[in-house]
């Protein structure tokens, strides 16, 4: 799996997309894989405000439920509605269609902390050996 060039990645496995002061958060394929089968997705309310690594909303597949971690700090403009009828999307699109929050970051530098994509496809390998 190559990870897309143009987003920023956390430990916790999510992705960010940032545009302007905005950005678009997922979880990563690796993230995806690990669970299995995405069957429900639990998104936070519009108007939340989110402080960096905060939990901001849960994944459940027929193995586990995670918590999904916000990769930086700002407020949700947006949740994916539609993912949470078709939870499946996670699997199929993680870096796509199966976004799941869009923020109004309050501290934009925030994003330089985070991994690039080599970065993150480095740090998925050492996770698994």
């Amino acid at each position: 799996m190559s990870y897309p060039q143009n987003c920023r990645y956390s430990k916790d496995h999510e992705w960010i997309r940032v545009e302007g002061d905005r950005g678009t958060v997922g979880i990563t394929d690796h993230a995806q894989e690990q669970l299995g089968d995405v069957v429900f997705l639990e998104l936070p309310e519009v108007g939340r405000k989110l402080k960096a690594g905060e939990v901001f909303g849960t994944v459940e597949s027929v193995k586990a439920v995670s918590e999904l971690f916000s990769p930086v700090s700002g407020e949700v403009v947006e949740a994916h509605g539609d993912l949470t009828k078709n939870p499946e999307k996670v699997n199929t699109d993680p870096h796509g269609e199966a976004w799941m929050i869009v923020v109004k970051l309050a501290l934009p530098k925030e994003v330089d902390g985070l991994m690039d994509a080599a970065q993150y496809e480095a740090y998925v390998a050492s996770e698994s050996k």
